[in-house]
């Protein structure tokens, strides 16, 4: 068998055939005047009438020999078959044809439609020229890319080889045109707020730092789409906000997380995180439908209809019913141990991480759909008190043992909100690298007001929940470590 090398250099000899023949193997355009799906739509009218016509497209198969050939040519949203005879095709040309095009090469044929013996539609050449020679095969055919890093390296052979892949795209391209239209039809107005900030707010995540020249400071790449800004909105009397937008976060990488991520954020004035989850819940039923035709889901082992009744569930007894702690009473070094007991890994030994990672142990039983509620108030420093509880007015959406989504009732208060940035600096003292950047300017903007607002932010991890892929692979470019 042939070493890429050698098939390269094969190639490369028949690119100075299509030169010698005073072909340009790498045009700035080539005939075409219909789409390869404009031509299947159209096929009957222009048999009928025989008007020549240009198609373009990559050869996918190519089989006969001697007198007629038959040529496959793709473009991304259907194939067409192109049949080459010597009798038909000028000499020089089919000659040309059979010397110096491969498999992988892009091409421009001209000739009329007709259907074959065996009813095939089918484009009679008359004419063609190179539109892209190709100098590496594609893969092979039955088994494409086996590797999954090599996959995602060199997503452009995943494309070209597997449609389906191309169709995952465009079906998040859907989901994300899905969510925009939910939102502007209910007034709220899309925005953009800064990636580059001084303090990352919004979450609680390792930041990106890169350093600003000009001002000659260091400043860190968002880890939420706007949570700080939009609330700013809020105040100024913008009453509905939202963004889609890129957040950063300097993590691990999972089937679920990614460092590089897309997040829908909205903000909400005069409602409460009550009105959010009626809200989340019939946007969540709109994408189900419109993108994926369904509302029923097998995922991970799960199974869901997003169309049932959402329970909700308490986040403190789900963890003491799950494991048998109680996280109000329980000391940090009786959570440590329920977490060895349980083999659970946890990173950090502070009251909040350790909390966290109880939830998470025991979030991976529950399919959903559901609301968890009743979150600690050291879980969401961003998030309004619930009056005479020690919990927050926080929600979260719960699918095939994942968190999906994340929402609240948005702490307005300048001196509750201040408390709880200090306990979060000293978190940030203690060594807990996700513990969120206290924000003091956006303590002064509370202090001039902000209405009760509730948001909510969700991403890329609901459509990849919805589509049962690993994170990464419904991202077009996924980070990859260079090779070696």
């Amino acid at each position: 068998m042939a070493s890429l090398e050698e098939l390269k250099t094969t190639r490369l000899h028949k690119l100075e055939l299509l030169k010698q023949a005073g072909m340009d193997p790498y045009p700035a355009e080539v005939p075409r005047d219909h789409c390869l799906a404009d031509a299947r739509k159209n096929f009957a009218e222009n048999e009928k009438s025989g008007t020549t016509v240009n198609l373009a497209g990559r050869i996918m198969a190519i089989r006969g020999q001697g007198a007629i050939m038959f040529v496959v040519l793709e473009d991304g949203k259907s194939t067409f078959q192109a049949v080459f005879k010597k009798d038909v095709l000028e000499p020089k040309l089919f000659e040309l044809f059979t010397s110096a095009v491969d498999i992988g090469d892009l091409l421009s044929v001209s000739g009329t439609f007709f259907k074959t013996n065996k009813g095939e539609e089918s484009i009679l050449v008359t004419g063609w020229t190179m539109a892209a020679k190709s100098l590496l095969p594609l893969p092979e055919k039955w088994h494409g890319i086996t590797d999954p890093d090599e996959r995602l390296r060199k997503r452009y052979l995943d494309f070209i080889m597997e449609p389906e892949s191309r169709d995952l795209f465009r079906k998040r391209a859907k989901f994300w045109d899905v969510s925009r239209e939910f939102f502007k039809k209910r007034d709220f107005l899309e925005v953009e707020t800064p990636t580059l900030e001084v303090t990352t707010g919004g979450a609680e995540a390792r930041p990106f730092v890169t350093h600003h020249n000009d001002y000659d400071m260091d400043v860190f790449l968002r880890i939420s789409v706007g949570e700080l800004w939009q609330k700013r909105l809020m105040a100024a009397g913008f009453p509905k906000t939202f963004e889609i937008g890129r957040a950063y976060r300097n993590e691990g990488t999972s089937p679920e997380h990614a460092q590089e991520f897309t997040n829908l954020e909205f903000y909400w004035s005069y409602a409460d995180y009550r009105d959010g989850m009626k809200l989340v819940q019939e946007l969540y039923r709109t994408i189900a439908k419109e993108v994926f035709g369904t509302t029923k889901f097998d995922v991970k082992g799960h199974s869901f209809d997003l169309a049932d009744e959402w329970k909700e569930i308490d986040y403190s007894a789900e963890i003491k019913k799950q494991t048998g702690v109680d996280i109000a009473a329980a000391s940090e070094k009786d959570m440590m141990k329920a977490l060895a007991d349980l083999k659970v890994t946890y990173d950090g030994s502070n009251r909040e991480r350790l909390i966290d990672s109880l939830w998470k142990h025991c979030r991976k039983n529950i399919s959903g759909p559901a609301f968890l509620v009743n979150h600690p108030a050291i879980i969401g420093p961003l998030a309004k008190a619930i009056p005479g509880t020690e919990s927050v007015q926080m929600f979260q959406v719960l699918l095939a043992g994942s968190e999906i989504g994340k929402g609240y009732s948005e702490l307005n208060d300048p001196i509750d909100q201040r408390t709880r940035f200090e306990a979060q600096q000293k978190l940030l003292e203690g060594g807990d690298k996700e513990a969120m950047m206290p924000d003091y300017e956006f303590v002064e903007m509370l202090e001039h007001g902000m209405p009760p607002t509730c948001g909510f932010g969700f991403g890329d991890r609901l459509f990849a929940t919805l589509a049962g892929k690993p994170l990464r692979e419904t991202q077009l470019f996924p980070l990859m470590r260079p090779k070696k």
